[in-house]
């Protein structure tokens, strides 16, 4: 009889013995190429769910692949600590916010550590620690210093029930991201970073990221914004304001002739005096304000009127108007409205002209009109004087050259990257290390007072900023002078703490923030795992941070990420009760009988919805433990790397998972039978035996290199086709118990990145020495006829010229193809040591394309 496989006690066993042999410490060794994976880390919210399972498990594949292939591994784990979630609960469960934080991060920790990872614990940080922030507060005082730290007074998105001000990111549809609450615009003294002085840098270093996804170079690109254009002075007639100038930046002025409006932010500063002083215009620019947000397009017709840059005898009227922002360009746009549906739809409605400038091929002059629709294509110049007839890329450069020569009009690069806001008014955050004296001046801390401790002697509402409330923390004196100050009562956004931490990492418990030794060696991160939603303000505040931090002399890099790996969210169906309320996926069971979904509370029927992220507000969640607990983590592992590429959606099926727990019990018993074999009835094949040796040595090529492309539910399907050709080679007693052992020896590895814990087991077993983890990885090599992996072709073309036909395996990942062509001296004449190449457009088995 075979004994029942003990999921608790295996995986407890190994999981213990992990620990105990220091199996994933990672220390400096020179000798060794080193390789640090990390994933975005969580918030301590109190648990862990299906999600970081997904995430995490995606990781530790990773790590102990690597590990296995002689890599030095660093794989460390914290916690982003800081945040509005953990105030609110301190104020619901009358806690203090450091006591609720330390308590789930106890709690989430240990189910994370229920998961087998391999992950060295000794590097744990949390960002609400004092031995953490004190570091960021030291390297704000720097940035401050270097001018890369500013206050102004600034227009923000305000939420009126959290009290705190929300990145436009934050905002969905107009309402908080967390309180649901409708945000207002309200004006606040805040502090900046000047993300903006790195525009150029960030934009240009996105083509250094190879091992980035596309989508997410694309959307960090087009949030940077760059484009290039005229700003265009329109002079105001006959004007009596303090402003008599609109500056106005274009990328389109061969549009020029076509423009019938000018438009203005009801907050630029012309905006601003506008309404000054006169009661009824404040209140008509007011409510344009507050619909800045709804599609309709509404203006305020301010009297005065621009004369026409090119246009003699030409006065454009001058509208203040809701989709106007003052964030990009100068706050003033020229409406073209035969251009720009955004202009045409407030042309039609304030009634002004609408004149078409640039006209598609093939159409008649006179018969060209536009209606309700914006004509945005290419074309030829048309009513508009000495450009008619030109293209649109000639009539820029003849527009540019003509207002440029009377002094109208220069060239400029315009980013629609903004400063990063950073200041936040609540209390469980870092605070900001500035003090007010009473004479006016504004002083950074010194840094023999750092860290600023945080009170503990709090007032938590839930109304206002506590911080600005407690007098005591509030008032303190100047070091120089002994002159009365107060102290900056905001706390940083908390993207600021998850800007570094993957520094932190490299020196955890060093007095400085990191050793530049440390940072050398492991930086930067070789495979950093997260979701989407973080493509833009966490990936590209990391970015920013890690340049701003190389310009203060802290070290010499220039990115952090080197590779980046964004994947699908775990999703799950939602269930729907009679009363219109969202039921568990516990609460309901599948009646066989009449093939519905029923609720087990009252045996009525229940509709099923559709299937969605598993959330806490639509009910259809997880809970990991109760999974882990019932079929082990070697099963919920197994099953997050089945069905689905990990970079997409993956839904969440108890047929699935138990498809799961049945496969790791016919691994466990696959494993006991083979070494049952009576070896004197064993027969010797040589024909079988190599055919079974060729098809074992395809399936390590087949994970392997679907491990190295991340497709790792690929790799379980291998390793089901692989479990079921050895069941069926036993089953037909084609192989003697000698290749059946030497099979087990290789299984246990190819087996061990995703279900470590049976991987051991097995190992354990057949009385191996050591650890799986400790072990080398098969050799990959090319294997005997029938299972031999095909050789393809591969056109290796500089800007679309093919300039090399490359033979390789066609398996080959898009990084091994590109290793190789670099090694070609025709294509490093063209691309150089890669520095040169912008793009790689690569069709697998067909086409490898450096865009240069």
């Amino acid at each position: 009889m075979i004994e029942r496989y003990n999921h608790q006690k295996v995986e407890t066993f190994w999981q213990a013995k992990w620990n105990d042999s220091q199996a994933f410490k990672s220390k400096i060794n020179k000798d060794q190429n080193k390789y640090f994976i990390m994933e975005m880390f969580p918030y301590p919210s109190g648990k862990i769910h299906m999600g970081h399972v997904r995430n995490y498990t995606l990781g530790d594949v990773v790590a102990r692949y690597k590990k296995m292939k002689g890599f030095n591994i660093l794989h460390p784990m914290g916690w982003d600590a800081f945040g509005l979630p953990a105030e609110n609960a301190a104020i619901k469960e009358k806690k203090d916010p450091s006591e609720w934080t330390y308590s789930n991060i106890n709690v989430m920790k240990k189910q994370l550590k229920s998961m087998g990872l391999s992950i060295d614990w000794s590097r744990e940080i949390a960002t609400c620690h004092p031995e953490y922030y004190k570091h960021e507060q030291k390297f704000f005082i720097e940035l401050f210093k270097k001018g890369l730290a500013y206050k102004k007074e600034s227009l923000v998105n305000w939420d009126p029930v959290d009290q705190t001000v929300l990145a436009n990111e934050q905002v969905i549809d107009g309402k908080g991201w967390r309180s649901g609450a409708e945000v207002v615009q309200k004006k606040l003294s805040q502090w900046f970073l000047k993300t903006s002085a790195y525009s150029e840098e960030l934009l240009k270093d996105l083509e250094k990221l190879v091992n980035w996804p596309e989508k997410v170079k694309i959307m960090q690109k087009n949030w940077i914004g760059k484009s290039e254009g005229l700003e265009i002075d329109f002079k105001i007639q006959n004007c009596n304001k303090k402003i008599n100038i609109i500056k106005i930046f274009t990328t389109r002025p061969d549009t020029l002739f076509g423009a019938t409006f000018c438009a203005i932010s009801p907050n630029h500063p012309l905006a601003l005096e506008i309404k000054e002083g006169d009661a009824s215009i404040k209140n008509s620019i007011a409510t344009i304000e507050s619909d800045e947000s709804k599609d309709e397009k509404l203006g305020f017709d301010t009297g005065l009127k621009v004369i026409h840059p090119l246009k003699e005898n030409c006065f454009i009227p001058v509208y203040i108007a809701n989709f106007v922002l003052m964030e990009y360009g100068s706050g003033a746009i020229f409406g073209c409205p035969a251009h720009d549906q955004r202009d045409l739809e407030f042309a039609r409605k304030y009634n002004l002209d609408v004149i078409p400038v640039v006209m598609p091929e093939n159409e008649n002059k006179e018969n060209f009109l536009i209606k309700n629709k914006a004509y945005i294509g290419d074309g030829t110049i048309i009513n508009s004087n000495f450009l008619d007839g030109l293209s649109v890329e000639e009539a820029k450069k003849a527009v540019k050259n003509k207002l440029e020569k009377t002094g109208v009009a220069k060239f400029k690069i315009n980013y629609k990257l903004r400063d990063w806001g950073i200041s936040r008014q609540r209390y469980w955050g870092c605070p900001i290390p500035i003090i007010y004296r009473n004479d006016g001046e504004i002083l950074p801390v010194a840094e023999k007072d750092l860290p600023v401790l945080l009170p503990e002697n709090i007032n938590l509402t839930g109304r206002g900023n506590p911080l600005n409330q407690n007098e005591d923390w509030k008032k303190t004196k100047c070091p120089k002078t002994g002159l009365d100050a107060i102290r900056e009562t905001d706390t940083f956004d908390t993207f600021f703490e998850s800007s570094w931490y993957f520094l932190r990492y490299c020196s955890p418990r060093s007095d400085r923030p990191f050793n530049k030794e440390d940072v050398n060696y492991w930086m930067p991160v070789d495979q950093y795992i997260g979701g989407i939603e973080h493509a833009i303000l966490h990936l590209l505040y990391s970015r920013f941070f890690t340049k701003a931090l190389r310009d203060l002399d802290y070290f010499n890099l220039t990115e952090p990420f080197s590779g980046l790996f964004t994947q699908g969210m775990v999703t799950h169906r939602t269930y729907i009760s009679n009363n219109n309320e969202w039921l568990s996926p516990d609460e309901v069971y599948f009646d066989q009988k009449t093939k519905t979904t029923k609720s087990i509370d009252n045996d009525k029927s229940v509709k099923v919805g559709r299937t969605e992220k598993m959330s806490k507000s639509k009910n259809n969640v997880i809970d990991p433990s109760s999974i882990i607990n019932k079929y082990g983590a070697d099963t919920a592992r197994w099953f997050m790397m089945s069905d689905s590429p990990p970079d997409r959606d993956l839904e969440w099926t108890e047929t699935g998972v138990e498809g799961s727990y049945r496969f790791i019990n016919k691994i466990w018993k696959l494993a006991n039978t083979l070494i049952s074999i009576d070896e004197a009835q064993s027969t010797e094949n040589k024909k079988n035996e190599s055919f079974f040796k060729n098809k074992l040595g395809f399936y390590v090529n087949k994970i392997t290199t679907n491990i190295d492309q991340f497709h790792f539910n690929k790799v379980v399907a291998n390793i089901y086709e692989l479990t079921n050709f050895v069941q069926k080679q036993y089953d037909q007693k084609k192989v003697n118990k000698k290749v059946f052992l030497e099979f087990i020896e290789v299984y246990a590895k190819l087996i061990h990145p995703i279900i470590p814990h049976i991987s051991e087991e097995i190992w354990k077993l057949y009385k191996k020495k050591g650890l799986v983890i400790d072990q080398k990885w098969p050799k990959v090599k090319e294997v005997g006829s029938g299972n031999k992996i095909n050789r393809i072709k591969i056109a290796v073309q500089i800007n679309g010229k093919t300039r090399l036909v490359l033979e390789t395996s066609e398996t080959a990942s898009k990084d091994q193809v590109y290793k190789i062509v670099m090694q070609d001296k025709k294509i490093v004449k063209y691309a150089g040591d890669g520095s040169k190449i912008k793009k790689i457009i690569y069709v697998p088995k067909k086409i490898f394309n450096l865009v240069v």
